[in-house]
């Protein structure tokens, strides 16, 4: 065993003084850095909670319906009607009965009437020739009716398509629905030589109001649910033949009932079903 020399005590004393101080530092430091990357954190996740499913600062909303009249506004809104299958072997004739204004909502009723030779009846609107737009975030609060047969769906058509035919023009689907299930469908539809399509799907609960939403540019179209980004399409520089989507669109809202997608058995006790839309609202940037 080695034996201290009498000489070394207060040079040992103040150099374990001088380790203990470093230590104490050190220790504090870490401490205090751990303190504020927790404050960090905790403030971006309440920042970016707080700032779902609303626009960037840079965008400014251009035109909205909160639907909070007596009846549909005939300013924005068109009604489709007839009930020829509308290209999908639909079963219902669309009427302007089946839409109305409920509670600060628009509510389209699928309903099992009959009509000519067909047997249900539903509502389809368009702001075709009187809200028309290019680019910009386009959203919509939505709650939906789930059953077998039931497709409700939030959408976009060109407004040349008087002049070029579906699908020349192009089609931006921002929601569909289908069925009983839980999926919700987010797809592009133009000509590449040929009909294409390109989609995504997202689960969630049908039962609850979603807001449902894409942001279009020159660049790309991104779809979200409720915030949560699931599907995005590449339109720069018209790339694959994308150049419909560099032109202006209209919106649409409908409920069909059957069809070849949903397929044509129809679950009654579903019925009378009700689409209720909150709001529909464009931002754009300027």
């Amino acid at each position: 065993m080695c034996k201290r020399k009498p000489g070394n005590v207060n040079e040992e004393k103040r150099g374990r003084l001088e380790y203990e101080g470093k230590h104490l530092r050190r220790n504090y430091y870490i401490r205090t850095m751990k303190y504020f990357l927790a404050l960090t954190i905790i403030a971006a996740s309440c920042k970016s909670s707080s700032n779902i499913n609303k626009p960037d600062p840079v965008y400014t909303l251009v035109w909205s319906d909160e639907f909070n009249g007596t009846s549909v506004d005939l300013s924005s809104w068109n009604y489709n009607t007839g009930g020829k299958g509308w290209g999908n072997n639909e079963q219902e004739y669309y009427t302007d009965q089946n839409a109305t204004i409920e509670n600060g909502n628009l509510v389209i009723t699928g309903k099992a009437e009959t009509i000519g030779s067909n047997g249900y009846t539903s509502s389809r609107l368009t702001t075709q020739g009187k809200r028309e737009f290019l680019y910009g975030k386009v959203e919509a609060s939505i709650k939906i009716p789930a059953g077998q047969g039931l497709w409700p769906a939030f959408w976009m058509l060109g407004a040349n398509i008087n002049t070029v035919n579906w699908p020349l023009c192009g089609e931006i689907d921002i929601m569909e629905h289908i069925n009983a299930d839980s999926i919700f469908y987010g797809t592009l539809h133009w000509v590449n030589n040929q009909k294409v399509s390109a989609g995504n799907q997202i689960n969630s609960a049908p039962e609850n109001y979603h807001v449902y939403a894409i942001e279009w540019n020159a660049d790309a179209i991104n779809w979200s649910l409720d915030g949560v980004k699931f599907h995005s399409v590449e339109i720069k520089n018209n790339i694959n033949s994308t150049e419909e989507f560099h032109k202006p669109f209209f919106i649409l809202l409908n409920l069909a009932i059957g069809g070849d997608w949903p397929g044509q058995s129809i679950d009654q006790n579903k019925l009378p079903a009700k689409m209720f839309v909150d709001y529909v609202r464009v931002y754009q940037k300027q």
